[in-house]
């Protein structure tokens, strides 16, 4: 096998964890290769980590970034750079659940100017890209073998979904232009020098100084881990022996409950696991097991050689030599740490107290595991993993979003702060801590949007700017912030005519400008695609099953002396509110038409009126035309493709169906029938036939006779 010799060496993110393992590694055993490290000195990044090679003639340090395409492609010639290993990344799985944006830009744009300056320059004989075995997604619990490098890839966090995307552009240089490229994926690495936001370096902190050991669920997450110089040996290996075009698994088969890592900790220092382990909420997404094939590295020469009970006692020492080498690193210390580079974290708050908390919380203080679902959980409370900071109290959206949250036991406050007022919104978001924020907020207009004609500055305060505040707000705060639209920025054209079944899309671009409401709703929602935390849910002539609101459209259409009649996309709310809720808990993003598939005519919907509520019920249509002479603002009309939202969830009833399931069925009128005394069975088949869904005798005696006068015991 032929070994590959380097000269001028890039490493990136040298300053990090591993990546200044494997740094140190090559100046010190290879003087005569020129390593130098490019480093942006992020959060999770130190300078004393390259301590042991900085005094060497062979090493240089550049702080910069990556995304930089002119200082790469600087160093790549001032450097006469032949070989790059590529570490630099946001490695945090829990960060990128509240920032995946940053993940996106460190992860896939940054190696992506890489790429580009390794093809622009054409002197790169070894570009070695350093990836994640979460990429594979979650191993089967039984699997006896692991995934090896063929395995398809199915990521299930927005970290190793963009590990994942990095990979497909190094791929893709190697195949379109030549490039060298030798990709790795590796387990778990612990060690000297980890930032404590990382599982086994955060314990042993805690453990340091007292304080509660808090563990994601209910520990049982398996993982492989290696002891950091065995990597460092392995990337070595790779860099020399491996060959182009290939992915390398640095893994071993020995696995680790998380459970099992806590109690090693506890043993080694002495603790009573009983008293010191807190079990918390989970984190979204948090894969079971991840088990990687080994083998085709091993075939190169390398193999594990620290066993874990001498890593762990190696990496425990150091800590405690090094107590304050991180600094301040309390709010790492979290169960939930958020980055602490994020705008907006407050550096002054007080962690260790947060903390220190989980030895009080009812929740999370308890010492054995929370139950499964398959156990009973009536003997203690279990925490929500949601608590939701909704806007809006005072609108429909809103007041129904916090009867939802209720019924389903969601942990919820309003927000106190105007859209408008920032400091009001961070005061909000500290004093509530919420898991995400809900904006039902917004000017409509009363009675109608014709009031937004000559109130545009009010509009525009609460619909833009208050909107766009709290969405940036949210953004560095790392929250998804859930934002009630509107559809009406649509209007039937040549390309989605009247009757067609073409319906709007979700990137189609607004075309209805006839109101001011709409307006700045189309403005709001086109500078909103600039923030990845929002997901947009375009609204459509809602109704509810609550007939007396003056907002129902049906409730307003039902007391017009004329209407109109064309078909429309509306919105069913007693079924599309709890599905948004639904959504915040996937963290669907982007914009979504917010809407029952299908369409249904004004005159369609008096018509169920008419059979359901009130038999006696009259109207009368007039044209746009003389609609026009009655309102100041025109009104849109047009049809939305809801296939997108249908996709996500299936059981999705069409306007029609969820109009008769879930509004005029619960509103109907009970027809009263009076019949003379006599023994005898009538056939109802004839009033079977006029009536849907018609109950036997003896449900309809439940139904209606008996459940209403059923005397509730006292208590």
């Amino acid at each position: 096998m032929a070994t590959y010799e380097p000269k001028n060496i890039l490493i990136t993110g040298a300053a990090g964890f591993i990546a200044s393992h494997v740094a140190n590694r090559l100046v010190r055993n290879y003087p005569h290769y020129k390593i130098v490290v490019l480093d942006k000195l992020d959060y999770c990044s130190n300078l004393k980590n390259l301590n042991p090679s900085r005094p060497s003639p062979n090493f240089k340090f550049v702080k910069g970034d990556i995304a930089s395409a002119d200082l790469v492609n600087y160093l790549l010639i001032t450097e006469s750079i032949d070989t790059i290993m590529h570490f630099a990344a946001q490695t945090h799985v829990d960060n990128s659940f509240g920032n995946s944006f940053e993940f996106t830009k460190n992860n896939i744009y940054g190696t992506h100017v890489l790429l580009e300056a390794c093809k622009v320059t054409g002197q790169i004989r070894r570009f070695i890209h350093v990836s994640t075995d979460e990429v594979y997604g979650e191993t089967d619990e039984d699997a006896v073998v692991g995934n090896h490098e063929a395995s398809q890839l199915l990521p299930t966090n927005p970290y190793s979904a963009t590990k994942a995307g990095a990979e497909m552009l190094v791929m893709a240089y190697g195949r379109s232009y030549g490039l060298p490229v030798i990709t790795t994926r590796g387990n778990n690495v612990y060690g000297p020098n980890q930032f404590p936001e990382k599982f086994i370096p955060k314990f042993i902190l805690l453990a340091m100084r007292g304080l509660p050991l808090p563990i994601h669920g209910d520990g049982s997450n398996v993982r492989s881990y290696l002891y950091c110089e065995d990597v460092a040996e392995a990337f070595e290996v790779v860099l020399h022996k491996g060959e182009v075009g290939h992915v390398y698994n640095i893994g071993t088969v020995k696995e680790r409950r998380v459970i099992d890592v806590a109690k090693d900790i506890c043993r080694l220092f002495g603790l009573d696991t009983e008293k010191v382990i807190r079990f918390v909420e989970n984190r979204p997404f948090n894969d079971q097991r991840y088990f990687l094939d080994d083998q085709k590295l091993k075939r190169l020469g390398w193999a594990e050689r620290t066993p874990w009970e001498e890593g762990l006692k190696k990496t425990i020492e150091w800590y405690t030599t090094n107590p304050d080498y991180w600094g301040d690193v309390t709010g790492a210390l979290l169960p939930h740490p958020r980055m602490l580079t994020t705008p907006g974290v407050d550096v002054r708050h007080n962690w260790t107290e947060e903390i220190k908390t989980l030895s009080s919380s009812p929740v999370e203080a308890s010492t054995t595991a929370p139950a499964t679902s398959t156990q009973s959980t009536t003997d203690a409370p279990q925490k929500h993993p949601c608590k939701f900071l909704i806007y809006g109290r005072t609108g429909w959206i809103g007041g129904l979003l916090g009867k939802i949250c209720e019924k389903q036991g969601i942990p919820f406050e309003y927000g106190k702060g105007r859209l408008e007022e920032r400091s009001q919104l961070l005061e909000d978001i500290r004093n509530v801590k919420p898991t995400h924020v809900f904006n039902a907020a917004g000017v409509t207009g009363r009675p109608n949007v014709d009031w937004c004609e000559t109130h545009k500055q009010d509009t525009i305060r609460t619909n833009v700017v208050g909107t766009l505040n709290l969405a940036d707000v949210c953004r560095e705060q790392g929250l998804l912030m859930i934002n009630y639209a509107t559809g009406c920025i649509f209007e039937y054209d040549a390309k989605h005519p009247e009757g067609s079944g073409i319906g709007f899309k979700e990137e189609d671009t607004p075309n209805f400008t006839g109101s001011f409401y709409s307006k700045t709703k189309a403005m709001v929602e086109e500078l909103l695609k600039n923030y990845d935390n929002v997901c947009t849910l375009r609204v459509r002539m809602p109704i509810s099953s609550d007939l007396s609101n003056p907002r129902n459209f049906i409730t307003k259409i039902a007391r017009y002396d004329k209407v109109v009649n064309i078909p429309n996309s509306m919105t069913i709310l007693d079924e599309l509110l709890p599905i948004s809720i639904e959504m915040a808990k996937r963290d669907c993003r982007g914009i979504w038409n917010f809407t029952n598939p299908g369409v249904v005519s004004h005159n369609e919907i008096l018509e169920m009126y008419k059979k359901y509520i009130n038999p006696d019920f009259k109207w009368t249509n007039f044209t746009l035309e003389e609609q026009a002479k009655v309102i100041v603002a025109p009104r849109s009309n047009n049809e939305m493709d809801a296939s997108k939202l249908k996709a996500e969830f299936p059981e999705l009833l069409s306007i029609k169906d969820s109009l008769i399931k879930n509004v005029f069925e619960p509103n109907r009128k009970a027809k009263v029938i009076v019949a003379l005394r006599s023994n005898n069975e009538t056939d109802a088949s004839k009033l079977k036939a006029e009536l849907p869904e018609p109950l036997s005798i003896k449900d309809s005696l439940i139904d209606y006779v008996f459940k209403p006068n059923k005397k509730v015991p006292a208590n």
